[in-house]
């Protein structure tokens, strides 16, 4: 297993608040792993609040309880990773994944492929009910 050096992360309300409160966890994450070259803080940083923004903007609610974020970060010793989950919230819908840059004039839709441009890996997973994106950046 890697060994995991610094782990920061938040869980509240899919709200404006909760962007600000991971901007919060990833200042102090990078006091932590203060090795890390500030290009990677910069891109990795981008590429979280990105996902997180898609959540708090676009996720719908599967049923009455509304969406939860979730945001798990660790850094490790050649890796960041940040798993950043939508709790009760609907399948994003297949347009809603697609990563190709819109036009010039769309107000829309460069998140995904904003995000694949800033880490190394962007997967996704759905369980229960949840929606996780995992970034991955090597350092």
């Amino acid at each position: 297993m890697t060994e995991v050096i610094a782990r920061r992360g938040y869980r509240g309300p899919s709200d404006d608040d909760a962007i600000e409160a991971i901007h919060t966890e990833l200042d102090a994450l990078w006091d932590d792993a203060s090795f890390v070259p500030e290009m990677d803080r910069m891109t990795f940083t981008t590429a979280v609040i990105e996902s997180a923004a898609n959540i708090v903007q676009h996720a719908q609610p599967v049923g009455e309880k509304p969406v939860e974020i979730d945001v798990d970060i660790t850094v490790q010793p050649t890796r960041l990773v940040a798993r950043v989950s939508a709790h009760n919230a609907r399948e994003p819908f297949a347009e809603d994944m697609q990563a190709d840059l819109p036009d010039e004039e769309a107000e829309s839709g460069r998140g995904l492929a904003l995000i694949e441009m800033l880490v190394t890996t962007v997967t996704f997973e759905r369980q229960d009910g949840t929606n996780t994106w995992i970034l991955t950046r090597e350092t």
